[in-house]
């Protein structure tokens, strides 16, 4: 399969699937395809890390497999299991009839095999995004685990054997640096970073998500999304939250965004209450 015909088919089509590009980004994704090698993209949390991922699915109508990481995630979670509580019932079954070696052999079989989101995207013959999501989550120990499907797309299972990639999927690691990543992954990969947009970019995607919204209020709204990052928050508005704030105005049928509509709506963009007594004294919002 090929994902994208070149960097302007990739802004084209992922433009279409609701996700606006830069060059930089059009141009990776296509050469993730292309080059068939994995994509790690890093920038601060909402600037669109996973989104991407999700628009190259929707754009190819491929199917999106996705690894959500955390602290304490193992191999057991990302990459497969064995069904034991099954295993132990045909043990049970079989006591009498068979030797421990036929027992031992016909339990370690695809019948007892749990698949895990690094193991099922291998083995599908369809076209498939791999989304391995804030991989920087994980403990450093995991990593391990990521670079034999990284390298060969493929997974060694000590019972079974390896298990090659039918068809190589399309493989998106997210990270919010909160630690280095390290040096062995990142050479298997090739890297983007995301950063929040300028003003006349996060317009454009406000406009194409909330076409409803005045482009005046639009314009208000930017504006004001680009003056609360700008603050030191503990969480800064995201893009998602810019366009969540701009259904909430048209929502309120509000044609103004004035100091009494932020300070109405400010719950929508600032999630933190510390967040928005910083956003009033700085804004000189009435509350």
């Amino acid at each position: 399969m090929s994902w994208f015909a070149s960097p302007a088919d990739a802004a084209g089509r992922l433009h279409e699937a609701g996700y606006l590009a830069d060059d930089a980004t059009a141009t990776t994704s296509y050469l993730a395809g292309a080059l068939e090698k994995p994509l790690l993209i890093e920038g601060p949390a909402g600037v669109g890390k996973t989104e991407l991922a999700k628009a190259v699915a929707r754009a190819t109508g491929a199917d999106l497999v996705r690894l959500q990481c955390y602290e304490g995630l193992d191999e057991a979670r990302a990459l497969y299991e064995w069904n034991y509580k099954k295993q132990l019932l045909r043990i049970q079954a079989s006591q009498s009839d068979a030797s421990w070696s036929e027992t031992h052999d016909d339990i370690f079989t695809e019948e007892f095999l749990l698949t895990r989101p690094l193991l099922t995207a291998i083995r599908r013959e369809e076209p498939t995004v791999l989304l391995i999501d804030e991989v920087d989550k994980t403990d450093i120990e995991v990593e391990g685990l990521l670079l034999e499907v990284l390298s060969d797309f493929q997974v060694t299972i000590p019972e079974l054997g390896t298990v090659a990639a039918a068809r190589r999927p399309f493989v998106v690691l997210t990270s919010n640096a909160s630690r280095e990543l390290s040096e062995a992954v990142k050479r298997r990969c090739l890297y983007l970073h995301l950063d929040y947009p300028d003003a006349e970019r996060e317009r454009e995607i406000v406009a194409s998500q909330v076409p409803g919204l005045d482009e005046r209020v639009t314009t208000q709204l930017v504006a004001t999304i680009g003056r609360l990052r700008e603050l030191e928050l503990k969480k800064a508005p995201s893009i998602a939250e810019s366009v969540d704030w701009a259904r909430t105005l048209v929502a309120l049928e509000i044609g103004d965004l004035d100091d009494a509509a932020i300070n109405d709506t400010l719950g929508v963009v600032l999630k933190h209450h510390s967040d928005q007594e910083r956003a009033v004294k700085e804004l000189k919002l009435r509350r």
